[in-house]
């Protein structure tokens, strides 16, 4: 857990936590709105949420070479969480236009 400071690791939960609750708000804004599409949204957040959790847990265990696993699922959790957030925006856009028709 040394592998970072205080400060550094004060940024990284607050970001998971901050990740955690914009997930929840969006998910309540398809809710309140009657608007579904806006799940897909808080889904695609989902894959972005477990790279994040990858990083913090490979930092706790002071960036073990044995956990080094982790740091190629959190790679991959990025690319994928940017595929989804893509895919889902999209599905967003798509749905206000056939709603403007």
């Amino acid at each position: 857990m040394h592998a970072l400071s205080i400060p550094t690791w004060i940024i990284h939960i607050s970001s998971v936590i901050e990740w955690i609750a914009a997930t929840w708000l969006v998910w309540t804004y398809g809710d309140v709105t009657g608007d579904r599409v806006w799940r897909y949204l808080s889904y695609a957040m989902l894959p972005a949420l477990v790279g994040a959790l990858c990083a913090c847990t490979w930092h706790f265990f002071d960036n073990s070479p044995s956990l080094n696993w982790l740091v190629t699922v959190q790679a991959s959790m990025t690319v994928l969480g940017n595929c989804t957030l893509l895919a889902a925006a999209w599905w967003i856009w798509r749905s206000s236009q056939e709603n403007m028709s």
